[in-house]
């Protein structure tokens, strides 16, 4: 039988008080520390909400492509996807955002708290391209929070270890994902020899 929890009260008493690192370690800004960690960083997660919900993205590049223009402030290129933009319309309806970084090997997580605008700045758009290619916008990040996440939840998964990785082929390819999920009207081997083909192709 379920037990619901239902009230902050309740919560609190169940779990107790944080300890005090885990307070000390959240600041206005960054410290060098916390810098140098997001510019090792290749991956983020960006999460987002809106009137039609909550998104949360992934968003990779070269370590350092995630630019401290302060200790505040963090530039982000928009890299080409899918088109679906749906980080982009949450910010719009709600400029709140919540960054995750991950650098390969590190089990310690960033978390970045703050609130971004959608900057289309030719010249700053322009600063960040690659192959001659430039984003369409950049994402500028008011940072409000900054704090590391300690290393349990990867120490748990493994997640960097090799021989926890498992061989692609053992899980549905993206084709059949999109089968699957569009009734046949989409996806398929095609869609897996064309997306293998257009990806390279279409990073930047």
């Amino acid at each position: 039988m379920s037990r619901p929890i239902t009230d902050l009260a309740a919560l609190e008493a169940l779990y107790g008080e944080p300890a005090g690192p885990s307070i000390a370690k959240e600041v206005p800004a960054l410290t060098p520390g916390y810098r140098a960690v997001i510019e090792a960083s290749p991956f983020f997660v960006l999460a987002t909400s809106g009137p039609g919900g909550l998104d949360a993205s992934p968003r990779g590049d070269g370590p350092g492509f995630v630019r401290v223009a302060d200790d505040r402030t963090l530039l982000i290129p928009d890299r080409r996807g899918n088109n679906r933009i749906d980080s982009l319309r949450n910010i719009l309806a709600d400029p709140r955002v919540g960054l995750l970084f991950l650098v390969p090997g590190l089990n310690e997580t960033l978390r970045v708290n703050g609130r971004a605008v959608i900057d289309t700045n030719p010249a700053l758009c322009e600063s960040f391209a690659v192959d001659g290619k430039p984003p369409k916008s950049v994402l500028v990040v008011t940072i409000e929070a900054v704090f590391f996440q300690c290393a349990r939840a990867l120490l748990r998964s493994r997640l960097w270890d090799p021989a926890v990785q498992i061989e692609r082929r053992s899980l549905p390819s993206a084709g059949a994902l999109l089968a699957e999920a569009s009734a046949g009207h989409e996806g398929g081997d095609a869609y897996d020899r064309s997306l293998a083909e257009r990806i390279p192709k279409t990073l930047y």
